[in-house]
């Protein structure tokens, strides 16, 4: 009989807002998830928040932390002289892409503030990420992913790094979003393997946010021919007064919650012969 794959079920944005902090926290406790990535630039990462989370591994070790590197507005730098800014916060998540491929962006700007978010990470918890990856994928755009691979080579290179390239039997050509994060992990991978990183073999759980499709028709086919060590992208969480002004994504995240929570997600994983990790092997 095959054993079943391993594969890494990821909540981001932990610390964007108590609500989705809470959700991550009860579905990490019931087994539901076995990785987190934390967003240590966010107004509600508190060190009450950050102990809360690091006590649900004490004893056993539950879930994967990661650090959820944070480039792009509403929020706003932990380093000082960051630029460019707009009204005191980074620019939109689309003009740091346009900035980036224009080549226009500060490197060494950057790289500060990266190695300040690891080091905000390390004083929060007291050890290192287990992994990074970046708050919408902007640690695979050029010029932050050339900073963002220095930092990580240069202060924890034993963390593995976070591509987003799906692995061939999950490829929907129709997918625009998927196909888009497929090309900039093409170069993401290759000057994380020159700098000795490890990275996740496959990457899915990208999907039209807007549109709110049905979570639990949506989610078996991320499950579809994820190798074993592959990572699912998860946004769980409840909605409160802070995360409706952070962020558009709000009620989405509810759906997901309840799926991961229901006796659905399990069947699910039964049914395409996955399980999770063990966040001792991370």
């Amino acid at each position: 009989m095959r054993s079943a794959r391993r594969i890494w079920l990821c909540a981001d944005d932990y610390g964007i807002a108590p609500g989705v902090n809470s959700a991550i926290r009860d579905l990490i406790l019931s087994g539901r998830l076995n990785a987190t990535s934390v967003m240590t630039a966010a107004p509600s990462f508190a060190p009450e928040e950050a102990d809360a989370l690091e006590m649900l591994n004490s004893g056993k070790k539950r879930a994967a932390i990661g650090l959820h590197v944070t480039l792009s507005a509403p929020f706003q730098p932990l380093s000082e002289d960051f630029a460019p800014l707009r009204a005191g916060a980074f620019l939109t998540h689309q003009q740091t892409m346009r900035a980036g491929m224009m080549r226009r962006l500060q490197p060494e700007r950057l790289t500060i503030e990266i190695a300040m978010q690891v080091r905000a990470f390390i004083d929060a918890f007291g050890h290192p990420p287990d992994f990074l990856d970046g708050h919408q994928h902007i640690h695979l755009m050029p010029q932050v992913r050339d900073a963002f691979l220095k930092v990580v080579a240069a202060t924890v290179p034993q963390a593995w790094v976070r591509q987003c390239g799906r692995a061939r039997a999950g490829l929907r050509l129709r997918d625009r979003k998927a196909m888009l994060l497929d090309l900039l992990s093409l170069r993401f991978r290759a000057k994380a393997k020159r700098l000795g990183l490890a990275t996740n073999p496959a990457f899915a759980g990208a999907y039209d946010f807007n549109t709110q499709p049905d979570f639990a028709k949506t989610f078996p086919r991320f499950l579809a021919g994820m190798p074993d060590g592959g990572v699912i992208m998860c946004h769980p969480g409840h909605v409160d007064p802070e995360l409706k002004q952070l962020d558009s994504l709000t009620d989405q995240r509810e759906r997901e919650f309840a799926y991961f929570k229901s006796d659905e997600f399990p069947r699910a994983l039964a049914q395409h012969g996955v399980t999770l990790a063990q966040a001792d092997e991370s």
